[in-house]
């Protein structure tokens, strides 16, 4: 019988990629998105996991940068059943324009 939930070390363990390889893919990969439980730890779910299975295949098998791959998934997120919430897309595009208002700034006081 399979798990309903895994911790980022077993999904580490699985996938052979160290855990902060997982927690970095988080802030990239909007769709990426793992629920966290009451003590704060990551709890990864099948979707999660198919997630990370695609992911490190796009990286490591097809030679996908962070940027291209990401992209890819954008693109074909239909075909591959992968439904993106509103809320991970949003964050994604906030934090980039957050990066860009950083630059501006640093920019205009330097």
């Amino acid at each position: 019988m399979e798990k309903l939930f895994y911790s980022i070390s077993e999904v580490s363990e699985m996938f052979e990629i160290p855990a902060h390889v997982l927690r970095y893919w988080e802030k990239e990969f909007p769709f990426l998105n793992p629920k966290k439980n009451r003590v704060g730890r990551r709890i990864y779910t099948e979707k999660e996991i198919e997630i990370v299975r695609l992911i490190k295949h796009l990286l490591y098998d097809e030679g996908y940068t962070i940027d291209g791959a990401r992209k890819k998934i954008l693109r074909k997120r239909g075909s591959i059943q992968l439904r993106l919430d509103e809320e991970g897309v949003a964050r994604y595009e906030l934090k980039k324009i957050k990066e860009e208002l950083k630059s501006i700034l640093k920019k205009l006081e330097g």
